[in-house]
């Protein structure tokens, strides 16, 4: 499962061994209105055709199939630069949760990337605005609206022990110092599946068979 608003693409590079796995990807669709999002994760949970999978969620992705994984069996979840319980968002998530400060973000706006780009202000913003152009599948108002406020306002609170979480060093997003019992990849940005998609193909089969 890809993170917020991305497209599968962004598993392109993942190359685990045809013989020994079968991967299925899956795609964010459009919530209904005032949908939960327990509601979402038991429509997505109706995708995934296998007894026993095994979920890989990015980032809020990783949080989807943490809520998949309450209503169907699977035999492991892994999640990467995600979070497994409210405890380990950063303080500026929670700020703004609890001030709802979330609902004044111009979404409207990501839908118009090139505008993004035009007037977007230094290297660093400029070449994350071109991977999102890249890897968005999703950028209807609606949906980023429901995910933005659905990713502050997961507020699992206790941790689920069999949950894998493989996390960055460098994430910038959800900063490793608020990570609990994670496998650290050195080097690892919030975007390392991207970048660091060799240490995931030489480390995954290990990972999700043993």
């Amino acid at each position: 499962m890809p993170g917020l608003a991305a497209s599968p693409k962004i598993f392109e590079k993942i190359q685990l061994p045809e013989e020994q796995f079968e991967v299925h990807l899956l795609e964010w669709f459009l919530p209904k209105p005032n949908e939960t999002l327990e509601g979402y994760a038991e429509r997505m949970a109706e995708e995934i055709k296998h007894d026993d999978a095994v979920l890989i969620g990015v980032s809020f992705g990783g949080i989807l199939v943490q809520e998949i994984a309450k209503i169907k069996q699977v035999r492991k979840t892994i999640i990467i630069s995600s979070v497994k319980c409210a405890d380990e968002f950063p303080m500026r998530m929670k700020l703004a949760k609890n001030t709802k400060a979330y609902k004044l973000i111009p979404t409207s706006m990501f839908s118009n990337v090139e505008f993004l780009l035009k007037y977007g202000m230094g290297e660093r913003v400029k070449e994350r605005l071109e991977l999102y152009k890249m890897y968005l599948s999703v950028n209807d108002k609606k949906y980023l609206d429901w995910a933005i406020e659905n990713v502050l306002l997961w507020n699992r609170k206790e941790i689920d022990e069999k949950v894998v979480h493989i996390h960055g060093d460098n994430d910038d997003v959800f900063p490793i110092k608020n990570i609990k019992n994670c496998i650290v990849v050195k080097g690892g940005t919030h975007a390392m599946i991207l970048f660091k998609y060799k240490w995931m193909n030489e480390n995954l089969p290990r990972i999700i068979t043993e």
